[in-house]
This record gives C-alpha cells, structure tokens and sequence, in this order.
C-alpha cells in the first residue's frame, strides 16, 4: 500500500462552507467532489459545473476526473473526456464538464456530488523516431483485428 501524498487544495469564495473533496468509504479509489453552483444540463447537452478549490498536485503526479457510476446509471451523466486530467502545474479551479445522456433534464444542486477524482502517478515517455519497429504477432492490425 502506497503512502498518501499531501496535495494543496484552495477555497475559493463560491466554495463557501462546501466540504473538501473526501473518500466516502475506506475503500473508495475516487474522493466524491460537489458542485459550487447549481447547474441544469437538458438532454444530449454538456455543461461545465465548478467545483470551488484549486489545487497544488506535486510534479509526478495527476489528478483524474472521473464519472460516478451511479449518476451514470440512474440519470445517464457522465464526463465526455474521461478521464479528465488535471495536470501538476495547473493552478485554476478543478471544473468538472457533464454530458446527459438522459432523455430529462438533469439538475445540478450546489452541494450535489457530482463527479470523482482519482490521484495517480504519470510517467513521462521520450519519444525516439525510428525508421522501422519491432515486428509483433499484431503487427499494425487495429480496430477488431485480434477477433470478435
């Protein structure tokens, strides 16, 4: 088991009296985050809903945006770009954008749970072109290419 690592976190002022992002569980992977503002999102429309803290990730590290299962299979709200990254060096508030791919309109109340965020480690790559790659049983077989 990993040791935590401690990230800063801002209060902006339209956060108020909202709690930190936190593990509802002592199994929880994401810590839930809760909507600054109200929001209403019709259906097959996207909206971008604030959260109210900004955070200091140490370098080395993201944080992932992520849908919660339950908004999903309920309401069909989920995140377009998941998961979201919110990179070491980015200062702002964290922003979560919602997509509904319910047949309602789907409302968002401050404080409503709206999304999770997982901490994770990157690894950064060096890219070296190459005139040839190694072969491999695939090969450059894509889309479907390994079976049904």
């Amino acid at each position: 088991m990993f040791e935590p690592i401690e990230i800063a976190v801002k209060r902006l002022d339209h956060a108020g009296d909202l709690p930190l992002p936190c593990y509802e569980t002592s199994g929880s992977a994401g810590m839930d985050v809760r909507a600054a503002e109200p929001l209403a999102i019709a259906p097959g429309g996207r909206g971008l809903a604030g959260t109210g803290f900004a955070f200091a990730i140490p370098t080395g590290y993201e944080i992932q945006v992520r849908p919660r299962s339950g908004l999903a299979l309920k309401k069909g709200i989920s995140i377009p770009n998941t998961p979201g990254t919110i990179d070491s060096d980015y200062r702002g508030e964290l922003k979560v954008i919602l997509i509904n791919h319910g047949e309602e309109e789907f409302v968002i109340r401050r404080g409503d749970r709206i999304a999770q965020i997982i901490v994770a480690p990157v690894q950064r790559g060096n890219l070296v072109e190459v005139t040839d790659l190694d072969d491999t049983q695939r090969g450059s077989g894509g889309f479907g290419s390994t079976g049904v």
